[in-house]
């Protein structure tokens, strides 16, 4: 199958609203390439539990723009923005292994490294002077020494560890939560630009797609995915940077925060998620001896990220959270047997990576 073919058709399926990157991977691994998708009728899709009677109908009506979303594809690629599909060796194997990846990638610039250990540096939108101070000095330090810097290009600290990162001379990453075109908000329309040259800017949502509230979870997801470290630089008790670390926990990626005065709101989500279990961020050296490096050279990323984990316990870990969960309800969330469920649990808990809070109660450990 021709990979420019298969683009196009990716490409129009992105476009029909309903299918989310769940749906179009079992799609795509039910019929095995996009384009034969494009010519199933939407009663097969129905008839196949896929897709309810409605979708099967506007999925039908769906394809008189396959010629338009062409067209619209060719321009992109005029204009130096990648269309990248998840099965393709340029797409980034950090996001292979999270939960709903994106199944294509809109890229400007280029994509993150797959051999250089990286880092997202996120925080409050409305900060302080101090902590876009720490996350510009974090991100220079870090970025002089050879680690990627993810961000979400937004206000405050995303834009703070973004510009610490380039005028460190170093690469850095931005996710949006818009489509590629769109520079959210105006203000970044600089590093905007810098970044598409010294790093790459990066999204799932299609050209021209507006930034929408429930867009910026879905973005998070990809920040901390692209990272193997994730640093809470400032946030409040309830705040997308929690999101964010929760989301990089459930990873299986490290978690760093800032420590700050318990008076201040916007270093209450920080002490929190330390007296939860984060490592305390008391500066880059915090991170970079995570890293293992010495003399600016990077030796090897911490061997949690680099030997992951097996089938299994991937399996059990994302059945857990931070509240508790009885065996029982373990082994049926889970689907394994007893002694395959107790043998994930024991080398969990060995990692390191969930705590047995009390007989036959776990939790994941932050």
């Amino acid at each position: 199958m021709d990979r420019h073919e298969e683009r196009e058709y990716l490409y129009w399926l992105c476009h029909v609203g309903f299918l989310g990157a769940v749906k179009i991977r079992r799609l795509y691994d039910y019929v095995g390439n996009y384009k034969r998708i494009y010519n199933i009728e939407g009663r097969q899709l129905e008839e196949l539990g896929i897709l309810n009677q409605k979708e099967a109908g506007l999925f039908d009506g769906h394809k008189k723009r396959l010629d338009e979303c062409k067209k619209e594809l060719e321009e992109l690629r005029k204009r130096g923005i990648l269309f990248i599909m998840s099965h393709e060796e340029e797409y980034p194997g950090r996001l292979l292994e999270i939960h709903g990846y994106p199944m294509g990638l809109f890229v400007k610039g280029r994509l993150p490294g797959e051999e250089r250990p990286s880092a997202a540096i996120i925080g409050a939108r409305s900060c302080t002077s101090y902590g876009k101070q720490m996350a510009a000095h974090i991100a220079g330090e870090l970025s002089r020494a050879g680690v990627q810097i993810i961000s979400g290009l937004a206000e405050g600290i995303d834009g703070a560890g973004h510009m610490g990162a380039l005028e460190a001379g170093g690469d850095t990453y931005g996710v949006l939560g818009c489509g590629i075109n769109i520079c959210y908000p105006r203000e970044n329309y600089g590093l905007y630009e810098q970044m598409a040259l010294q790093g790459g800017v990066l999204t799932e949502f299609m050209p021209k797609e507006a930034p929408k509230p429930f867009h910026f979870p879905m973005r998070n997801r990809i920040i901390s995915g692209l990272s193997d470290a994730v640093l809470v630089i400032e946030a409040r008790e309830k705040s997308g940077s929690l999101i964010t670390a929760n989301l990089g926990l459930e990873q299986g990626k490290e978690i760093f925060a800032l420590p700050g005065r318990v008076t201040d709101p916007l270093s209450a989500g920080c002490n929190r998620l330390i007296s939860e279990g984060a490592g305390v961020l008391l500066g880059p050296d915090s991170v970079l001896e995570y890293f293992q490096l010495q003399n600016g050279k990077i030796l090897r990323v911490h061997e949690k990220n680099k030997n992951g984990l097996a089938k299994k316990e991937k399996m059990l870990y994302s059945c857990l959270d931070l509240q508790p969960k009885n065996l029982e309800e373990v082994i049926t969330l889970s689907g394994l047997s007893v002694s395959d469920c107790m043998s994930a649990l024991l080398e969990l808990e060995w990692k390191g990576l969930i705590v047995q809070t009390s007989h036959q109660y776990y939790g994941k450990k932050l």
